[in-house]
């Protein structure tokens, strides 16, 4: 078997093991998304070795960003950033069939692109243009697809095999990308946005998940309840969280945007 068609092959049956005994019940089905967890002995040798990434290389980056750049000019790169992903929000609003959310992204990237100055400026936020989430593992969802059991990405952290097919999806879509491949632009234009912005992120949240840490008797089982709380809210289109998640503690490069006013990574 070639080894694309092994990937997919093993992904879709990822994505069937994590929906065959789902309960109907409705309590039942709650604590059993809370705790279902099959691949839990490979997803902790793999957090731990995330743990350690962070301490020796992402959070010394996250503390140099955080004291050589004034809060002001880290907030002008946040706005930046999340502009930048705008376009990949508002594909998958018209493929979730979100009319609405797919309109006031169009029009909060126009108008940050502009009078936002490139996006350094959320101008869209003063005219009441709230930002929307999107991305493919939501429209999978929105599609019927099952997200499969809880996997823990190397580097990239908290997923499952559905959103996992997603990321890989928004990549490809990005018009960003191909920005950069059309005008022979160097590799390090698409992988610096996608370093910078996770950067920023944990960067953002140091304090938090270093008191979360102390204070959580299994720092494993908090950050998957964590995450799995922040990614119904975002798959419902609610509001995320305030407690920081893993999704963004581990939201490195290639990880994706988190949703809109969402806590962020360790």
């Amino acid at each position: 078997m070639k080894p694309n068609r092994l990937a997919v092959s093993l992904a879709l049956a990822l994505l069937g093991s994590g929906c065959a005994t789902v309960p109907k019940d409705p309590v039942a089905r709650a604590e059993y998304r809370a705790n279902h967890d099959p691949l839990e002995p490979l997803n902790r040798r793999i957090f731990s070795f995330n743990l350690v990434v962070d301490r020796v290389l992402l959070k010394p980056l996250a503390k140099g960003y955080r004291r050589a750049i004034p809060e002001g000019g880290r907030d002008a790169l946040r706005n930046f950033l999340n502009n930048l992903g705008e376009p990949v929000v508002f594909v998958n609003d018209l493929l979730q069939s979100r009319w609405p959310s797919a309109g006031k992204t169009l029009e909060r990237f126009l108008a940050n692109s502009t009078m936002g100055v490139a996006g350094f400026a959320d101008w869209a936020k003063q005219k009441n243009l709230s930002r929307q989430t999107g991305d493919f593992g939501q429209t999978l969802d929105r599609w019927g697809f099952g997200e499969g059991p809880y996997l823990i990405l190397p580097v990239l952290g908290p997923s499952s095999p559905r959103d996992a097919i997603g990321a890989g999806v928004d990549v490809y879509i990005d018009p960003f990308r191909y920005l950069v491949e059309t005008n022979h632009y160097p590799p390090a234009a698409t992988y610096g946005r996608g370093v910078l912005g996770g950067i920023d992120e944990r960067s953002r949240n140091i304090d938090s998940l270093d008191e979360l840490q102390r204070e959580a008797i299994d720092f494993y089982a908090s950050l998957r309840s964590l995450y799995r709380q922040n990614r119904a809210a975002q798959l419902h289109h609610g509001s995320a969280v305030s407690t920081p998640t893993p999704e963004s503690f581990y939201n490195d490069p290639g990880a994706g945007e988190p949703p809109a006013d969402s806590a962020g990574g360790k």
